[in-house]
Order: C-alpha cells, then structure tokens, then sequence
C-alpha cells in the first residue's frame, strides 16, 4: 500500500496494512462513533473480482451500531500482494489460513462476514478453526458451485486470461457490459478509471484459482452446522449466482437467521446498505448472550 489509494476510505476510517503472521493485507477500519459503546469487531472478505471497498457504505451505519468494521483485500485481490503466476498460492485453503491470520492479528474475537466467494472463503476459515469467531454471516453465497450461467461467464474470464493481458481484459469486460459478480462491480463503488486500477490490481493467479474454486465448489453446509457458531444467511431479493430459493434452503439447513433485502440483488451491501446494516448489527446483537460487551 505503498502508492496512492485509489479510493478514499469512507468518513471516520483509515486504510492501512495489517500485519499478520501470514504477511500484510490490505485493511479499511473504522471504530464506533465517539462515546458510544464498543459492541464488537466484524471482519469483512469481498467476493470475486472485488474489494474491501464494497463494503464502504457499512462502516457508517455499523459504527452507529457500535461496531467496529474491518474490511480486507485478500491475498492477490486489489492492495494486498500476492503472486503474480503460482495458482497454488491461492487454494481455498491457504486462502483461508490466511483469514485466520487475520483474526488473529485483530487481537479479540470477531464477527466475520464473507460476501459471495468471501463467504465460501470465511466457510473455510471456520471448519479449519472456529474459536477466533464469534459468529459466521454469509452474504450472497452459496452452499455450493455458482450456477450455470455463472460458470460459463467466469469461464470466459478464465480463458480471456490466459491469452491476454489484465488491461486488455478489462477493455473486453467494459465492451461486452459485464454482469455483477463477474468483473462487475456493485453499482455505485467507484468512476470507471478507479474500477480499472482496481482490476489491474488483482492478481491473475488469484482471479484464476478463485474463479476454478467458484465453479467447483462442494456443497459443505453439513459440515458447516455442526460447528458451534451461530449463523446468518443474508442475500438481496433476486441472485443469479446462487438462486434465492438455495439460499433459503442453505440457510433452514444451517439453522441460521435469514435476511433477504429488498430492492437488492447480489450485492446488498451496496445496493442496500441501510437495510443491510441493520439486519447485520441485528444479528450481532442477538448473539451477546448476557447483553454485556463482546
């Protein structure tokens, strides 16, 4: 994060790189607001060809809440490095020892929070450890591989990448109108040269293995609900990444709390950030088991 940042973080929060044992990661953290009280920590992973910067307009909301918002790039995605070529270093798993990581760089317990791919990512941080979470929000992802129409566009990503470069990539996406989850960002993130020094940010190793793991992904929810967290399925009122109604099954199958936001689609927290913040600092709430203080 040694060059200028390409967005401004949102008012009251600060971008810097945290330090972990697994290296440095880029980081957007605010506090509650002033005097009021600190209700926990929540740290948030961004989807496919996203950022921690999809998670800008939560921080107001959610510091209102009394909660502390940290959102990160993961390893190759936007500000925090990561090999150009070796897919090997972004399997699911060290993807996910990587959350741990962080985590445990924050110091307490947290709150976390994965959004499309981050959901399936934060999935894995958890049945490898549970204990540095205090609950598990699952925004817009799945139980298991992306639908098909999906796949097919993340496939054409995927071959676009091996014969050309990032920026002619990112012209072709620009040309063909890209859809949300693939190359397209939430409505609203940024102008158009800030999404494309964003793109060309990413690593492409990275956009390749994730965009594999999407594509293939086993459904895991059995093994998720037998984890001793509490759980919270959150979506838009219409996905085509993952149906609503898979959703709402993976959610009875988890036992977990179910939002879906009106007027949203795949990405709530920026279609909806109000709503979304609520439903989010709600659930929170609801898991403080005698009302003191996380």
């Amino acid at each position: 994060m040694t060059r200028p940042p390409t967005f401004a973080p949102p008012p009251g929060a600060r971008a810097y790189a945290l330090r972990t044992t697994r290296g440095e990661f880029a980081v957007v953290d605010s506090s509650p607001d002033a005097g009021a009280e600190v209700r926990g920590v929540a740290l948030l992973l961004p989807g496919f060809t996203g950022s921690k910067e999809d998670f800008g307009l939560l921080h107001e909301p959610l510091g209102a809440r009394g909660y502390r918002v940290v959102a990160v790039d993961g390893r190759g995605q936007f500000e925090s490095d990561g090999p150009v070529d070796d897919e090997t270093a972004y399997a699911q798993r060290e993807l996910a020892l990587d959350v741990l990581a962080q985590a445990e760089a924050l110091g307490v317990p947290v709150h976390l929070i994965g959004h499309s791919l981050g959901g399936q990512i934060a999935r894995a941080a958890v049945l490898l450890d549970h204990s540095p979470f205090l609950s598990l929000t699952l925004v817009s992802s799945g139980p298991a591989e992306i639908s098909v129409s999906q796949q097919q566009r993340v496939k054409l990503l995927r071959d676009a990448l091996t014969v050309m470069s990032m920026e002619r990539v990112w012209e072709a996406i620009q040309a063909m109108g890209p859809p949300e989850e693939v190359g397209g960002p939430a409505r609203g993130l940024g102008d158009q040269e800030q999404l494309r020094r964003r793109w060309l940010g990413n690593k492409p190793a990275q956009l390749l293995a994730t965009g594999r793991q999407l594509c293939t992904e086993p459904d895991r929810v059995a093994e998720l609900a037998a984890v001793p967290l509490p759980f919270h399925v959150l979506s838009g009122a219409h996905d085509d990444t993952w149906p609503v109604a898979t959703l709402d099954d993976m959610a009875v199958r988890l036992n977990a709390r179910r939002t879906v936001v009106t007027g949203a689609e795949h990405s709530p927290n920026a279609d909806q950030p109000l709503p979304t913040a609520e439903a989010l600092a709600d659930f929170w709430d609801s898991t403080r088991k005698d009302g003191s203080p996380l």
